[in-house]
């Protein structure tokens, strides 16, 4: 690039502003980490907005109503069951088990998780370790000793044996 009529030292404080102004332009600041706003209240709206789909046969809106829920309350464990059992019945397993997981995580004592874990474990990813332990952990917090489970862990031990 030629610069006429502008004599040798503009051109150079010129060619140096330019190169200082690209220079600062790469640097992007890091951005800030911002923590997660909860909301509980919301949660409850996108809930009832995901039911409503969900009965409307809208699953892809119940979906994502669901989602915002879960992330505006990572406690809410009545739409993590239920965004899991949605997420069984398109036969997206690995996302299930991971959603269950993550709600166990949050809230370790809720008997209806460990049991969809169990069997999504058992029957669909064929883990069937996590399996027995959920279905333990489950037993365990519904104090069902007699039940159904009860077999169902019985036939799990002697298959892992």
């Amino acid at each position: 690039m030629r610069l006429r009529g502008i004599p040798q030292v503009f051109r150079f404080l010129l060619l140096l502003v330019i190169a200082g102004l690209a220079g600062c332009a790469s640097k992007a600041p890091a951005p800030e980490k911002v923590a997660p706003v909860y909301q509980p209240e919301q949660s409850k709206e996108w809930e009832r907005q995901g039911r409503q789909a969900y009965e409307a046969g809208d699953h892809k809106m119940a979906l994502e109503a669901w989602h915002q829920a879960v992330a505006a309350d990572p406690a809410n464990v009545r739409v993590r069951n239920n965004l899991a059992l949605l997420l069984k019945e398109q036969e997206r397993f690995e996302e299930a088990a991971e959603m269950l997981e993550a709600g166990l995580k949050v809230t370790p004592k809720v008997a209806e998780l460990h049991y969809n874990l169990a069997v999504i474990s058992e029957i669909y990813l064929l883990d069937l370790d996590k399996a027995l332990e959920h279905y333990q952990q489950y037993q365990s917090l519904a104090g069902e000793e007699g039940s159904q489970v009860a077999g169902w862990i019985a036939d799990l031990e002697r298959r892992l044996e």
